[in-house]
């Protein structure tokens, strides 16, 4: 009788540890709460260990269980990459991805990349989720994220995938009765609508101009984390809005929004973002090549189009 632990149970341990829930491990890999309580059941049995425990809000990892997480994603990992060199080239990824990106930039702009991305390569499946907080890709089991914005922790790998900046804008019937901002500074003396963008502190707005940059604070009767809500109330003229290009450009060009002080910009380019234990994963490496020339591709197509 083979007493080693199974790597699908593996998995489902996995992903209890990383959702903290048997339900949401469950929602997340498309199985019902009974077979991972029964994963979890055979691999403590094969292991000879209590692995998890339960209080009243969530689950918990005991000891035994943090060196059999740490274990698991090694071999998970090393599993994945030997179905890649047998079976899998450069050219035909196989298997799923698990994408993650922010709620408007992954609506509007990622959601269709990967949808072209699963018809080019049809034996691949993605599963995308959207946030408006920072991943933690290399702990929350992802392995892409396609981040707005410059701000990438030194241990993960990032690649770029497009240039973008944001830029200040606002309303004409806003600048009609609040004046139009001639200096940065004015930009206290204003109505702000600020957005919790993933990459930057709430309400502090960092722009440069050349090589200086500058930092402001800036304040607002609204704010929201989500960008779309944020956008349509600068369209209805409620102030002032600090946003990427690929989203305010057609605006822009509608005459729905003009652009304030141009000289002022922040660096918010695209990236693909993912674990250094996924460097040499061919299936990573196609994607992300995908994902640049399409969204290269399609973001200058719409700065063109303007």
């Amino acid at each position: 009788m083979n007493n080693d632990p199974l790597p699908e149970d593996l998995r489902v341990f996995a992903a209890v540890v990383r959702k903290a829930s048997f339900a949401a491990a469950a929602e997340g890999l498309g199985v019902s709460p009974s077979y991972v309580t029964k994963r979890i059941q055979i691999l403590e049995a094969t292991l000879k260990t209590r692995l998890l425990h339960r209080t009243t809000r969530r689950v918990g990892v005991t000891e035994d269980g943090e060196r059999v997480y740490h274990w698991a994603l090694k071999i998970l990992d090393d599993l994945d990459h030997l179905i890649e060199e047998l079976g899998v080239t450069r050219s035909s990824p196989r298997g799923t991805l698990r994408v993650c990106s922010s709620f408007g930039f992954g609506r509007r702009v990622v959601a269709p990349a990967l949808s072209a991305l699963v018809e080019a390569h049809p034996a691949l499946q993605v599963r995308f989720e959207v946030f408006d907080r920072l991943v933690d890709v290399a702990s929350e089991g992802f392995d892409l994220d396609v981040r707005v914005g410059d701000d990438i922790a030194s241990h993960l790998i990032a690649k770029r995938l497009a240039a973008n900046h944001r830029v200040l804008c606002a309303a004409p019937s806003y600048l009609a009765r609040r004046g139009m901002p001639r200096t940065l500074s004015e930009l206290a003396t204003h109505d702000c609508l600020v957005i919790k963008e993933r990459d930057h502190p709430f309400g502090v707005w960092r722009l440069r101009h050349g090589k200086q940059e500058r930092m402001i604070k800036v304040r607002g009767p609204l704010s929201s984390n989500d960008g779309d809500m944020v956008m349509q109330w600068a369209v209805n003229g409620r102030g002032i809005v600090l946003r990427s290009t690929w989203d305010v450009d057609p605006l822009i060009a509608a005459g729905q929004l003009v652009h304030l002080l141009p000289e002022f910009v922040q660096e918010a380019n695209v990236w693909a973002v993912y674990p250094s234990r996924l460097s040499t994963s061919a299936k990573v490496r196609v994607c992300v090549d995908f994902l640049a020339a399409h969204l290269a591709r399609t973001l200058k197509q719409d700065a063109s189009a303007i």
